[in-house]
């Protein structure tokens, strides 16, 4: 599956739409941008083979159909938006859209395994919940892709970590969905870093965002695998982190949080003079970190879980911290 999406990739250079530079943009000169149209469909072939021939398919039909149809849903509309910019109403309304089909197909998180109180039930809450963790997700991992193989390393990292952790614990849909995913990001990967021959665009960041976050469901409930639906924001606790964090404080500052800005620890870090490779590789870094709290929660019982999960929080705040100081240097930061 890398092979299909280099080779879609290389074709989406030659031929997709150009982001060009602009105030809050970390680039300089017109790049070409839709290169996740690689990873789509490098995923959705993957999938759709499972589907079609694989005996496990068919213990996750339900997920596989509901999968599949929503990520075609919001690639489809977010390409188009690569395209023409459209307005974010568009773009917000495809992601509740691709959501409902999501949840729609089974995958909603109806309960919450949580360290030190056991088995919670989420009752009617569960649907909306579940949607609002997607669209959530679908936009965070979107407001985070502005630094070349920040995003793209850090989503493959994770999806390869989750289908290792899945496999071992017998988890096969998100097995196969994490390892088809994280494939597809390694074929994007040679032309975005560290330098950028074609950015994702919203395709890719907002395809991505959108199949982690129904794999944090699924990895909670699939074939009753007790993996925890907690295991991918671990993973992804240096882009969920910063988002939080930029979120907080530009509504305390009373900015509105729906405009477009170059607030976000990463681009405060560059903009203060960190090499965008040195950033990107500090949040490859997270995941690593991340992974090892994974292993740790999963493999121990008592105090030691909910001390696994706040320790993905230990090197978010020591870069916090550096960035502060680092940004205190800039007249707008």
């Amino acid at each position: 599956m890398a092979a299909v999406s280099a080779a879609t990739v290389r074709f989406m250079i030659a031929r997709g739409p150009i982001d060009r530079p602009d105030a809050r943009k970390a680039h300089t000169r017109p790049v070409p941008k839709g290169g996740g149209v690689g990873i789509v469909l490098a995923f959705l072939v993957g999938i759709a083979f499972l589907y079609a021939f694989a005996d496990f398919a068919r213990l996750a039909d339900g997920y596989f159909r509901g999968l599949i149809l929503a990520s075609v849903a919001i690639a489809g509309v977010a390409l188009l938006d690569d395209v023409w910019n459209g307005p974010f109403t568009i773009k917000l309304g495809a992601q509740i859209g691709a959501a409902l089909l999501a949840v729609g197909s089974g995958l909603v998180v109806d309960r919450l395994n949580l360290p030190g109180l056991g088995s919670v039930a989420l009752g009617l809450a569960a649907a909306p919940l579940t949607l609002c963790w997607i669209v959530f997700m679908t936009n965070a991992v979107n407001f985070m892709d502005g630094l070349n193989g920040l995003v793209p390393g850090v989503c493959a990292l994770a999806g390869t970590i989750l289908a290792v952790l899945a496999a071992v614990m017998g988890g096969w849909f998100v097995y196969a969905a994490g390892g088809l995913l994280a494939a597809g990001l390694v074929g994007f990967l040679p032309f975005n870093f560290p330098r950028a021959r074609i950015f994702l665009g919203d395709v890719g960041s907002q395809f991505c965002g959108f199949v982690l976050a129904v794999l944090t469901i699924a990895a909670g409930r699939f074939q009753g695998v007790e993996l925890s639906v907690i295991l991918v924001p671990m993973l992804l606790m240096g882009l969920l982190f910063d988002v939080a964090f930029t979120l907080v404080r530009r509504t305390l500052n009373g900015d509105r949080v729906t405009t477009p800005h170059r607030s976000h620890l990463y681009q405060i870090a560059h903009r203060a003079g960190v090499p965008a490779t040195a950033v990107t590789l500090v949040h490859w870094g997270f995941v690593l970190w991340g992974a090892a709290c994974c292993v740790l929660f999963l493999a121990t019982t008592g105090p030691l879980r909910p001390a696994a999960v706040l320790a993905v929080l230990i090197p978010q705040s020591i870069w916090a911290a550096f960035v502060i100081r680092r940004g205190q240097r800039l007249e707008k930061w």
